[in-house]
């Protein structure tokens, strides 16, 4: 399995995984977000909801690695796809990276806002989305060459 492979089918399997935390497991994403004595407050209802539209980005974005994988179609075989494909996911990811390095910066979870950056479910997708970061983005510079 070639490299650019590999790295489709991880986006694949990350956005697809994204798409299951935030669109159908809900409740479960809440719980990371908001604290347990908050989860009462009559906003969490709207956050657990809202939450879903993370996961509506997400399944297009992995369906799409998955079929570049999967079909091959003609338009991929061409360098300057791959490379601008490449960079849109490597762009994916670093802005679901990027977003939580302010939280980090602050500490993590302050009171009830925010949530902890560096531990639990939240410190693995910091780190695999910083990644798959530069995982995409390593495969997009290695097709300039």
């Amino acid at each position: 399995m070639r490299l650019a492979d590999f790295i489709l089918l991880l986006n694949a399997l990350w956005f697809g995984g994204a798409f299951i935390q935030f669109s159908i497991a809900q409740g479960n994403t809440l719980k990371i977000l908001v604290p347990r004595e908050e989860r009462g407050n009559p906003i969490a209802p709207t956050l657990q909801a809202s939450v879903a539209f993370l996961g509506g980005m997400n399944l297009p974005i992995g369906l799409l690695s998955l079929y570049l994988l999967a079909v091959r179609p003609a338009f991929f075989a061409a360098v300057e796809a791959q490379l601008a494909l490449f960079l849109f996911f490597a762009a994916c990811h670093f802005s679901q990276f990027v977003y939580n390095v302010p939280i980090l910066l602050r500490g993590g979870r302050v009171g009830v806002a925010y949530w902890p950056v560096l531990k639990g479910p939240m410190l693995r997708i910091f780190v695999i989305d910083a990644t798959l970061f530069v995982a995409n983005f390593a495969v997009a510079v290695l097709l300039t060459f």
